[in-house]
């Protein structure tokens, strides 16, 4: 056949997360893949007269001569994918990521080349799983054809492709297709744009119970989430006279997300049996619909006041470090050559939280990026002094040789301190000052810092642990621990657990609780087994249990893995440590079998 030359519409997919599928239940995901290309797909794409050019394993090339019938066949299988698999998990489920463009090909009898298709594949590329992203040339040709809103996610820049393409999202709501209920007018409303960090709107509870009581009681947790969350500087609160607007109406968290302007709903019900009350919240994208987080809290209403603090304490310590997870994902869905500062920033936590020198220089590019694209910034200058925190206290291998030590810490000041002179308010970039006591070894200086913090943000995990190690530090082991529990609890899945459970271990030991010192280097050795400083303190637990053999052992892999470390910071007291603390230390290792 010779290849021709004309207009087509062409769209391409693919399954978003389609290795991650196949890593957890290969067989089991190829299966249902085909069975929703046998089911729905294929005759989908028949029904709107396209043509299969071809499948990738993961996805596929279709050809239309009508950019009607490509949206509309794009839009019919996202809609039948949403009915699919009901019984399956949120994160095994299998969405598609849909890019639709208008262009000139060149056709050939097994394949279609040109600008037109590489479009439609960079489109794919940028949405997001289960949205379909379109070319403007697309939405100028169906928007009065069609009854569908569109989303302008602004101009992008795409790989092999001379000019900007201006890129759109089609909302696939029902509210797009008639008047909502929420317009007084009967008129849908315009969706709101999104704030320039994470927003959330906190809705009413449901009342689920007969007796009118348990919605006072709902209500006041409610409004106390929403000033607990209104603490966060790094979200964006809905206030309560809008977020309450849809109480007692039956809602779809995605039109309260477009008419609110939020990413993220959190919605609850409360019901009560005799002197029980239960609660249950969740946190929903509200784009997608997705799920963030859920949890039930069942508790006795003797004292109903403490119940209603326990349960806003509990929902909010829950809600932000999931947003803050799920800020991070979405910003990793991203093309790097598409983001906004916000989610360079995002891109650069990730990767800091990686612990290693190749993602510690990753994260620094992408803090510079999020400098780059916005001066005034604080949280990427707060971020910068992160990796060379990071690169210092852990002395990473190829990030930073000894000769840079110096540089590294002034690097790390002058860092913190841009952050700071944009932004005094902001408790992500005091807590680096707040660093450069930490690791000077000036615990009163910390101490001081993160009472500044903590009054800015109460619930910030880092000003706990950082406290908690001054305390440890400063000959008051047992609240330092108390604090570092704090911390744990405040972000159970924070990168730096590790490094706090090490610090932990040896407040244990300064409080002669030694099992306790060496259970807790044991979680420490699982999540970082080639950590030296671990298996020295374990030595010197084990040391004054007369545990010996363990104690030789420990004390063999401290000296193997980092020989030069060992020495340096047992024969030379680290400046931080109290004269006294050392002595107790080095009474561990000598009982361990270590000489001078």
């Amino acid at each position: 056949m010779t290849a021709t030359r004309r207009l087509a519409a062409i769209l391409a997919a693919d399954v978003a997360g389609y290795s991650r599928l196949m890593g957890a239940d290969e067989e089991g995901t190829h299966e249902r893949l085909k069975a929703h290309f046998r089911e729905l797909i294929d005759p989908k794409i028949a029904e709107h007269h396209g043509r299969t050019v071809k499948n990738t394993g993961d996805g596929m090339l279709v050809d239309f001569s009508s950019v009607v019938d490509a949206v509309r066949c794009a839009v019919e299988v996202h809609r039948g994918m949403n009915d699919r698999e009901p019984e399956v998990r949120e994160d095994r489920r299998i969405k598609f990521r849909i890019g639709v463009n208008l262009g000139d090909v060149i056709v050939e009898e097994h394949d279609i080349f040109g600008d037109g298709v590489n479009v439609a594949a960079r489109l794919e590329a940028l949405a997001e799983p289960g949205a379909i992203c379109v070319s403007r040339m697309v939405r100028d040709q169906i928007r009065d054809r069609l009854p569908y809103l569109f989303e302008d996610i602004g101009e992008h820049s795409l790989k092999n492709i001379t000019r900007p393409l201006r890129v759109y999202r089609i909302r696939l709501e029902a509210e797009a297709e008639a008047p909502s209920a929420g317009s007084p007018d009967g008129v849908p409303k315009s969706p709101l744009l999104l704030p320039d960090k994470p927003s959330i709107a906190v809705l009413a509870f449901a009342n689920m119970s007969s007796d009118p009581e348990p919605e006072f009681f709902a209500d006041g947790i409610a409004e106390d989430i929403i000033t607990a969350l209104s603490r966060y500087p790094s979200l964006f609160v809905i206030a309560r006279n809008s977020s309450f607007a849809y109480k007692g109406r039956a809602i779809d968290v995605k039109q309260v997300g477009r008419e609110l302007g939020v990413r993220y709903v959190l919605e609850r019900s409360v019901r009560k049996s005799g002197n029980r009350i239960r609660v249950t919240a969740q946190l929903i994208e509200a784009e997608t619909g997705n799920h963030v987080w859920a949890e039930r809290y069942d508790r006795d209403l003797a004292d109903i006041f403490a119940v209603q603090d326990e349960i806003t304490e509990a929902v909010t310590i829950a809600s932000a470090p999931a947003i803050a997870q799920a800020e991070q994902q979405r910003a990793m869905r991203r093309p790097p050559e598409n983001l906004d500062a916000w989610a360079a920033y995002q891109r650069g936590l990730w990767h800091l939280s990686k612990f290693s020198a190749a993602d510690n220089a990753l994260a620094r590019k992408f803090f510079h990026q999020a400098i780059a694209l916005d001066p005034n910034f604080a949280r990427g200058y707060s971020g910068l002094s992160h990796t060379e925190w990071q690169a210092l206290t852990l002395q990473m291998p190829g990030f930073i040789e000894p000769e840079d030590l110096a540089e590294a810490e002034a690097r790390h000041e002058r860092f913190a301190r841009q952050a700071v002179a944009l932004d005094d308010t902001d408790p992500e970039a005091r807590i680096t000052l707040a660093g450069i006591r930490f690791r000077r070894g000036d615990w009163q200086g910390v101490l001081a810092e993160t009472e500044r913090v903590l009054a800015l943000a109460p619930n910030l995990a880092a000003a706990h642990g950082h406290r908690g190690v001054a305390l440890i530090y400063s000959g008051k082991p047992k609240e330092g621990l108390a604090l570092l529990e704090t911390f744990f609890r405040l972000d159970p899945h924070s990168p730096y657990l590790a490094m706090r459970m090490h610090h932990a271990q040896i407040g244990h030991y300064f409080c002669r609780d030694y099992e306790a010192s060496i259970e807790t280097a044991k979680r420490v050795i699982w999540a970082s087994p080639e950590y030296p400083n671990t298996y020295r303190w374990q030595a010197a637990a084990l040391g004054q249990l007369g545990r010996l053999e363990e104690a030789k052992e420990a004390l063999e892999k401290a000296i193997a893995i980092a020989p030069s470390q060992f020495d340096t910071r047992v024969r030379n007291r680290v400046p931080w440590h109290r004269p006294e603390d050392h002595a107790h230390m080095l009474d561990g290792l000598r009982k361990a079998g270590w000489s001078e």
